[in-house]
């Protein structure tokens, strides 16, 4: 392997760690603090009866990691980039997980921060991932878009007409 594919690996590599630490383990962890003090002080009741709320836990935390991995791996190995801003990929992605919406990293870390809501049963945990979700949605929709639509022209275009923004099109073949 050349000197300068180790280093775009390496910094790919760095890239996607430092993302996968603020957003699986970071953020939720802030989340938790919040939710956990909030809740206490409002005295919010449990979302769910366990042991339901642990089901569900599991479900949308297994579900939305998947999502979120599929994701990033195409971006990886299709996009040529990472999910890094700084590191974007250089192919439009319309396939895989890209084929159902197109911001699918976006929803399985949704579903996964819902998953961490339903174990800690906490209503303040998901106000906080609404927020996330709707932050998150504007400046997709403010930043992202109009950097995609610069770099990728038409071939973003027909893409974004033809593929919903976050929450895939029911019957829509997955595989």
């Amino acid at each position: 392997m050349k000197l300068g594919t180790i280093e775009v690996v390496h910094k790919k590599l760095v890239g996607v760690i430092s993302g996968g630490l603020m957003f699986i383990i970071f953020l939720p962890l802030i989340f938790s603090f919040l939710s956990s003090f909030s809740d206490e002080k409002l005295g919010m009741p449990n979302l769910l009866k366990e042991p339901l709320n642990f089901i569900v836990a599991i479900g949308c935390i297994g579900f939305g990691l998947s999502l979120v991995a599929w994701s990033g791996f195409a971006q990886i190995t299709v996009g040529r980039g990472t999910p890094i801003p700084v590191m974007p990929t250089q192919r439009l992605i319309t396939t895989g997980p890209y084929s159902l919406c197109r911001n699918p990293m976006l929803l399985g870390t949704t579903i996964y921060y819902l998953g961490i809501c339903f174990f800690m049963n906490s209503p303040s945990f998901a106000c906080l991932t609404l927020l996330f979700l709707v932050g998150s949605a504007i400046y997709i929709k403010l930043v992202e878009e109009k950097k995609l639509e610069a770099q990728f022209g038409e071939e973003y275009r027909e893409y974004r007409r033809n593929t919903p923004f976050l929450i895939p099109r029911l019957g829509k073949r997955i595989l």
